[in-house]
């Protein structure tokens, strides 16, 4: 596989800036955090549609985000670096843990358009027509349809947040057109947020689109950034299989070597090749059962 030069006419640092009335916005009445949500979202849709945003990177990043999220909810301590190592590292017939399979939900939920067949594979202990139902619960506009429910599935399921979660941003997803789940709830609520109700929940759920969406408007420009360097020195890349590799880093998280299209000694090889040349980093600081991702 072959890589064409990158169009110099994109630029990543001429990406759109959300709005500093946004992003340094306090409020305090439901209307007000509604509006300015509305205007978060929608930059969002924009930056989703730049070309040079790798969306599959992009969303696979804030399913690890959301994953983190929801495992603090729950109680237990396991972060980033954790939850990448209890997916990535799995032997054959090993099971993830609580942990790790929260992460594999997100994993699930953002491979694929959004449907719900889709989120039947994310969410498997809900049946076909349960996950139907409550996606139906939602209603008016975007954020109010995902509040709704997020509230219908914890009314129904008190201890499924992840799942909830998941169908929330499923909704607000469809509500706006968007083909694939962007992660975006869990990482702006608050523990206790998951515990409110009606008009208290939409208010959370309004605050916490803002936040989120803003940080995934940065990580948007930063992988957009990476992305096109690891374009750019792909056609220096001489080991058979190098291009397919590419791809994948260009879509997945983080990668062990193993996981690449290469023996395993050229995988290795060529991971400390894009290291040294600033396309892709190493991110667990060990000597061994390393990780690499953009």
């Amino acid at each position: 596989m072959t890589f064409a030069q990158p169009d110099r006419s994109i630029d990543p640092d001429t990406f759109p800036r959300m709005p500093s009335w946004v992003t340094s916005a306090s409020t305090e009445t439901l209307e007000d955090v509604a509006f300015l949500s509305g205007a978060a979202l929608s930059h969002l849709h924009l930056v989703l549609g730049r070309e040079e945003v790798p969306q599959a990177l992009l969303r696979d990043r804030l399913a690890l985000r959301a994953a983190e999220a929801c495992v603090m909810f729950s109680g237990r301590q396991e972060r980033a670096a954790e939850l990448r190592d209890a997916v990535h590292l799995l032997r054959p017939g090993d099971l993830p843990g609580p942990a790790g399979e929260t992460y594999l939900a997100w994993q699930r939920a953002v491979e694929g358009p959004v449907s719900v067949k889709a989120l039947g594979r994310a969410v498997p202990t809900f049946e076909p027509g349960l996950i139907a139902m409550w996606l139906d619960a939602g209603k008016g506009l975007p954020v109010t349809r995902a509040a709704m429910v997020l509230e219908a599935v914890l009314m129904d399921a008190p201890r499924a947040e992840t799942k909830g979660l998941i169908l929330a941003d499923a909704a607000l997803a469809q509500a706006l057109g968007w083909g694939h789940l962007v992660p975006l709830l869990a990482g702006g609520l608050k523990r206790a947020d998951l515990r409110k109700r009606g008009d208290d929940l939409r208010f959370a759920c309004h605050r916490a689109f803002v936040s989120s969406t803003i940080e995934a408007e940065r990580l948007a420009a930063d992988l957009a950034r990476r992305a096109a360097h690891l374009k750019a020195v792909a056609p220096k890349l001489r080991a058979k299989g190098a291009g397919d590799a590419v791809e994948m880093f260009l879509t997945r998280d983080a990668l062990t070597p193993s996981a690449l299209p290469l023996p395993d000694r050229a995988a290795r090889r060529l991971c400390d090749r894009l290291v040294d040349l600033g396309a892709i980093r190493e991110l667990t600081g060990r000597d061994t059962f390393r990780l690499y991702g953009v």
